[in-house]
């Protein structure tokens, strides 16, 4: 059975999760492949699930050039001769479906479709529904079953201007994934149907890759040294640095030493930097840029406390990152948060926008770090149970089975 995954570019260091599911699902003997508009070979062994599998590249499909125009027009005839030698077959009954539907369109639709219709997916899945509108056709040009991930951003912001934005979606979908049960009373909120079957598939992350030095670094923190605070994220008004920055501008104002550290880049560094300065924490919070992997890892091996202030999320792949670091979590109650965080077991949750609760929590961690330590102990032991990448692939299993079993047409 072959899977085709749809991505905008692959693979990005900020979407981690795809890699790991892609690779998790081949090594379990699926037969997987990405498509993808851009493909960016350059990040491929900064990813530590993909480097040193090159073997994999051959799996990872970029559409044709469609910009600019005129590379198109050039392109067309050979990739239509390419791919009726391939797949002559699916190419007929590509037309047969498109043709009137599309008319003089389908000619552009079928050069866009060129590499899913060679390659002749069983399932096709677009990991962010966002990608899925106006592609619905797909389904019944390629005969195979159609799903599709919500992971925050495309529930909570896009289209939100038109109420059937996803109508057309709902209507073909055979499954839907998202990441918990709050994104699931969004999808419905937002004109799904509740009966549509779903599955809630929490991120997961590679266990033994962010392990190490969590709980020793916490046993040697002591009440005294400046507390390490650290951010990962993109530099984007959902993420709520500003509250992040008004809470640390509390703990300035209260005499508790911190150091606070902001991975991530993004169109707010401007803004963020000059309320770093009218707030006079140049010499406590760095924004330390883009990082890899590996450089994200170090960091939270240096940290005591990560913080999560967002206004929006869907779950937070970095929230789990820290709890398997052994990183007590200060976050907000935005999205998935509250249930990726055990409030007072693996950290706290606050009510979002609140940069006083905020400080009011990293201020008491930093006069315990026995608290640091337990609620450490106890957010490595949740990623175990929780957030394991071997539990989530075999509920993708189950989830593709299922799609396939109980297909909608």
């Amino acid at each position: 059975m072959r899977l085709v995954l749809i991505v905008p570019r692959f693979p990005r260091l900020s979407e981690t999760f795809i890699a790991s599911k892609f690779v998790g699902l081949v090594d379990a003997g699926w037969d997987v492949h990405i498509v993808c508009h851009q493909i960016a070979l350059e990040e491929w062994d900064r990813m530590p699930s993909l480097a040193g599998r090159s073997e994999l590249r051959k799996r990872v499909h970029a559409q044709w050039r469609h910009e600019p125009r005129w590379a198109a027009v050039l392109l067309w005839l050979p990739v239509l001769l390419m791919t009726v030698a391939r797949a002559p077959r699916a190419v007929a009954r590509y037309w047969r479906a498109v043709r009137p539907r599309f008319g003089w369109g389908a000619f552009k639709r079928f050069y866009m479709d060129a590499t899913l219709i060679a390659l002749g997916p069983d399932i096709l899945h677009f990991e962010f529904g966002a990608l899925a509108v106006e592609q619905t056709y797909l389904k019944e040009a390629l005969d195979c079953a159609l799903g599709v991930s919500f992971r925050g951003y495309d529930l909570n912001y896009a289209g939100l201007e038109n109420p059937d934005h996803y109508a057309q979606l709902w209507a073909a979908v055979d499954a839907v994934h998202v990441l918990g049960l709050a994104l699931w009373q969004t999808a419905v909120e937002r004109g799904c149907p509740p009966d549509k079957p779903h599955a809630l598939i929490p991120p997961a992350i590679d266990k033994e890759l962010f392990a190490g030095g969590g709980l020793t670094r916490q046993m040697e923190g002591d009440n005294a040294r400046a507390l390490r605070i650290l951010s990962v994220g993109r530099l984007e008004w959902v993420k709520g640095y500003e509250y992040a920055l008004c809470a640390a501008r509390e703990l300035a104002r209260n005499d508790v030493p911190f150091e606070y550290r902001i991975i991530g880049e993004g169109s707010y560094l401007e803004s963020l930097a000059f309320a770093r300065y009218e707030m006079g924490l140049e010499s406590s919070v760095h924004f330390l840029g883009r990082q890899g992997q590996p450089a994200v890892i170090e960091q939270m091996k240096w940290a005591d406390v990560f913080l999560q202030a967002s206004v929006s999320e869907g779950f937070c792949n970095a929230v789990v990152e820290a709890q398997a670091m052994a990183l007590p979590v200060v976050a907000a109650d935005a999205g998935g948060l509250p249930e990726n965080v055990a409030d007072g077991r693996t950290g706290f949750v606050v009510p979002r926008r609140d940069a006083a609760a905020l400080a009011d929590k990293l201020a008491l961690l930093a006069g315990d770090a026995a608290l640091r330590h337990r609620m450490g102990v106890a957010g490595r032991e949740r990623v175990e149970n929780c957030f394991s990448l071997p539990q989530q692939i075999a509920a993708f299993e189950r989830f593709y089975r299922e799609m396939v079993t109980n297909r909608a047409y």
